[in-house]
């Protein structure tokens, strides 16, 4: 059995080929430079191909596990994912199955690629009950409860960035909900944008970009220096991160909750103060026996989620084969 796993983000695919016990063997990359709808299923599988070519191993079972930025429907293999265009519903499975008759394929959301990754290769190793909390351009949460990751009736558990946490509601949560608009790393950019304009007078070190140029790394870079305004951005920030975290905890009890994504980054500095604030609004007995850390797998816990989902689908897929006698 050939174990790959592929990480297909916004702006490129990450993919590789894994041994038994998850250690990288060879690994391929390419940008999408625009593709849309079946050229970006094309690419994957042109690197999937070049993936096995490098192998020495012929005629094997392939074991394909996807992370997808989006929703992944497991009932039907097809894919909804927002920043890819014509992947509204795309039969990624399919496609896949059809290209490598040999294969065994699973796919899966970003966010739950990001905790299997941490459970079975990173800072959760070991552990049965864990969260990813993944903070980017949205926010999202893979959720492992007593050794299972949550699904959800429609494969959509973990879009927290809709989490209430700032009555009333306003129309600017409309596009992407409450928790994201104040705390994600757009957000963080609106943020800081908004007090620009409303403060004429501010003359601080965010006054010497352009206020739509404005990102959450400017933030951070500002906020290192003193300055007020990413102060208050950040100072709001940490507030949303521990209210969520807090719910999280009394929701689930878990042993860690894990920070990653673009965000964190820069915002692991920040895991004192969160946890700090978490601690206000948690079920107390809970928030104790929780530690929160920064990921252990930066920018790869995706990858290493998807080729986690790739070992452990081929162990199903044996156990089956073994079963029925094929």
């Amino acid at each position: 059995m050939i174990y790959i796993g592929i990480d297909l983000g916004g702006t490129k695919i990450n993919a590789a080929v894994f041994s038994l016990n998850g250690v990288i063997l060879h690994q391929a990359s390419a940008l999408l430079g625009g593709r849309k709808g079946p050229e970006v299923g094309q690419l994957m599988i042109e690197i999937v191909r070049e993936l096995l070519s490098q192998t020495a191993v012929r005629n094997e079972t392939v074991s394909i596990g996807v992370c997808v930025p989006g929703i992944a429907y497991s009932k039907t293999g097809t894919v909804w994912a927002p920043n890819i265009s014509g992947w509204e519903n795309y039969p990624l499975r399919e496609e896949l199955q059809r290209a490598f008759p040999r294969s065994v394929v699973l796919i899966e959301s970003d966010r739950t690629c990001y905790i299997l990754g941490e459970t079975n290769f990173g800072a959760a190793k070991g552990c049965e009950n864990a969260v990813f909390m993944a903070v980017g351009t949205g926010i999202g949460v893979g959720i492992l409860i007593d050794g299972m990751v949550l699904h959800g009736k429609s494969d959509i558990v973990g879009a927290i960035g809709w989490m209430a946490l700032k009555p009333p509601y306003v129309p600017e949560y409309d596009a992407c909900g409450c928790y994201e608009t104040y705390a994600s790393g757009t957000g963080l950019a609106l943020q800081a944008r908004k007090l620009l304009r409303e403060k004429s007078s501010y003359e601080g070190v965010l006054r010497s970009f352009p206020i739509e140029e404005i990102t959450s790394y400017h933030v951070f870079d500002a906020w290192e220096s003193g300055d007020p305004i990413a102060e208050k951005v950040l100072g709001q920030a940490v507030e949303m991160w521990g209210m969520a975290a807090a719910n999280i905890v009394s929701l689930f009890n878990p042993e860690l909750v894990i920070f990653g994504g673009g965000v964190f980054g820069p915002g692991a500095k920040l895991l004192g103060r969160i946890y700090e604030e978490a601690c206000k609004w948690a079920q107390p007995v809970s928030i104790r026996q929780t530690k929160f850390i920064a990921t252990a797998l930066p920018g790869t816990a995706g990858l290493y989620g998807a080729g986690a989902i790739a070992i452990q689908n081929a162990k199903t897929f044996d156990a089956k084969r073994i079963y029925y006698g094929d």
